[in-house]
């Protein structure tokens, strides 16, 4: 039998345990392995939208247009064939800079853009009908010191949308090739096919491959297979790989960052796909068996 105060330690003791406790748990940090707080990555958004009755009339605008878009989706949909969508041994342009409407496919990015380092590019249109990235990659070191995020430059392709701003994905699955015609200056460039997927886990999945460039005057007709990409996400080649879900494609882009700064220029006469069959590779990498719960994706 408990006495009063023998009673009255248990409690305190209790008490201050669970005060312990309590303090301790609020001042861990929260671990965020998978849970992504925005598709960001932690930059800054500073879009300024308009008041609510502009964005209706502007909406409203465009309602001819989306509803003309749509009447066309439908009737493609109607007279599509698989069979004739391409052919073997055949070129099928995906992205070409013949006009200045052409440049609105694509959003360019570098370092400064986010004040994390100094470099600057551009992507133009030039007077053959070629388009051209050029920029300088800068190695100077920011302020605060981080150089994680330093020394890049990078154009992307917007997201394709269907009628009334769908979001949808490229259907890259009749292909295994990826073409470039490039006139480029003897650097390497990364080529990036993001495959982002609904769930936030796969906010970041891109694979990835090298472009590497001649110097001088001659274009370089580059014929990459799908199979040689490699998955990583955030810049962090994963161990568990596979490959591209060519259905799931959102985005295509090129990155100049390397240990060289300086001035860099990359002429892009076309991006396109290709259906290569004598290509027999679905996967370039080897893959082991690993036990359950060891491999990181």
């Amino acid at each position: 039998m408990f006495h009063l105060n023998s009673l009255t330690r248990l409690l305190l003791n209790e008490t201050k345990t669970y005060s312990i406790k309590k303090q301790y748990f609020k001042k861990s940090a929260i671990l965020n392995t998978f849970w992504e707080p925005d598709d960001k990555g932690g930059y800054r958004d500073d879009r300024k939208f308009p008041p609510f009755k502009e964005r209706m009339r502007e909406g409203l605008k465009e309602l001819k247009k989306e509803i003309a878009l749509w009447s066309q989706e439908v009737k493609e949909h109607l007279e599509a064939d698989p069979v004739l969508m391409y052919r073997p041994g055949e070129v099928d342009v995906a992205w070409q800079f013949g006009n200045k409407e052409a440049l609105e496919e694509w959003v360019v990015t570098a370092d400064a853009d986010n004040n994390e380092g100094f470099s600057n590019c551009s992507l133009d249109l030039k007077s053959q009908g070629t388009g051209l990235f050029s920029g300088k990659i800068s190695l100077r070191t920011p302020k605060d010191g981080r150089v994680k995020r330093a020394g890049y430059c990078n154009i992307r392709t917007i997201r394709p949308r269907k009628s009334f701003k769908r979001e949808t994905y490229l259907n890259w699955t009749p292909y295994n090739m990826l073409i470039m015609r490039v006139r480029g200056d003897a650097r390497s460039y990364l080529l990036n096919i993001n495959t982002r997927g609904y769930f936030d886990i796969t906010w970041f999945d891109i694979y990835h491959y090298v472009l590497f460039t001649r110097g001088g005057p001659y274009w370089q007709v580059a014929r990459i297979p799908f199979s040689k990409f490699f998955l990583a996400s955030k810049g962090r080649v994963q161990d568990l790989q596979a490959p591209i879900p060519l259905d799931k494609v959102t985005t295509f882009g090129i990155t100049a960052a390397d240990r060289y700064g300086g001035e860099f220029a990359l002429e892009i006469d076309y991006i396109g796909l290709e259906f290569d069959p004598n290509h027999k590779e679905e996967f370039a990498y080897e893959m082991y068996k690993t036990p359950k719960y060891i491999v990181a994706v």
